[in-house]
């Protein structure tokens, strides 16, 4: 029954021990054999492999584009307007031997806490060359390939291949938006209030010239009725001369008549004349004067 009981270990131990013997690679990750912490071997291809059990480790690395984001990172341009800036990367392992020694057991994560300085490092040097108006501009896209150029560069040491680097977000401070809206509300105030002025000054000109179009041609308009007036007088006196001088009698004769209407245009009207008066010397008899 002892024996049995030992075989039965022994077994169990062996199966452990087989089963401890292999170990796969998949294809989206490569893999490091070592032996008590150095690197025996690099696996990059995907299937099973043997090892040592208890006396081999094998590490493996995600062999695919891995994402990082940087945290809101506050940068200071050269015009110092401060901006808080989120960074964005891709990047892979393409050396693993090289990434394990570079970063130890600590694998992607500690990489990432890596490269997320350096990156972080490469956006202040970079942005803070330029003004902000660049950083707000369609030319971000070189300052990103600059940045970037820059991260590959300080990450060869790591193993790794920076592939791209993007910028999120560029905004003001939080403590800033407020006064930067109300420059901004108080700019666009004063450029209304401008042009409310210049709209003012230009209806009081066309105001002023059309007061002034409406004076001259009332007064061209009074002087050629004036002129027309005195000429229309003239040949009436005219007319007045040419019959007074052909027949005194009946000139006199209108001109009195002319006069007693003029006299009694009145609803109530009341004349206190002598009877013996000129004024009334056709109204006496048919023939006219006596």
């Amino acid at each position: 029954m002892r024996r049995s009981q030992i075989l039965l270990g022994l077994a169990v131990v062996l199966a452990v021990l087989g089963l401890n013997s292999f170990y796969i690679v998949d294809e989206r990750e490569s893999a490091l054999r070592l032996w008590f912490g150095e690197v025996t071997a690099e696996i990059r291809e995907p299937g099973l492999y043997f090892k040592v059990p208890l006396l081999h480790e094998i590490a493996k690395y995600d062999d695919r584009i891995l994402p990082i984001e940087t945290a809101a990172l506050e940068v200071t341009p050269a015009d110092d307007r401060r901006l808080v800036v989120d960074a964005f990367a891709r990047w892979r392992i393409v050396d693993s031997t090289q990434f394990r020694r570079a970063v130890g057991a600590s694998g992607i994560e500690g990489a990432r806490q890596r490269l997320e300085r350096i990156l972080n490092a490469q956006v202040r040097q970079v942005l803070g060359q330029v003004d902000s108006g660049t950083v707000l501009s369609v030319d971000r896209a070189g300052l990103m390939t600059r940045i970037g150029d820059g991260a590959r560069l300080e990450s060869e040491g790591l193993g790794i291949e920076v592939i791209d680097v993007r910028i999120k977000r560029a905004d003001l401070p939080e403590q800033n938006l407020t006064a930067t809206f109300e420059r901004m509300r108080a700019e666009r105030e004063r450029e209304a209030a401008d042009e409310i002025a210049r709209g003012r000054e230009a209806a009081q000109r066309v105001r002023a010239q059309a007061d002034r179009t409406v004076i001259e041609t009332t007064s061209e308009a009074q002087r050629l009725a004036d002129i027309t007036r005195g000429e229309a007088d003239a040949q009436r006196n005219a007319i007045f001369a040419d019959a007074f001088g052909r027949d005194q009698e009946f000139f006199a004769f209108y001109r009195s008549l002319s006069a007693y209407e003029e006299s009694m245009k009145g609803e109530n009207t009341t004349l206190v004349i002598s009877p013996d008066s000129e004024f009334f010397d056709y109204l006496k008899s048919d023939t006219g004067r006596e």
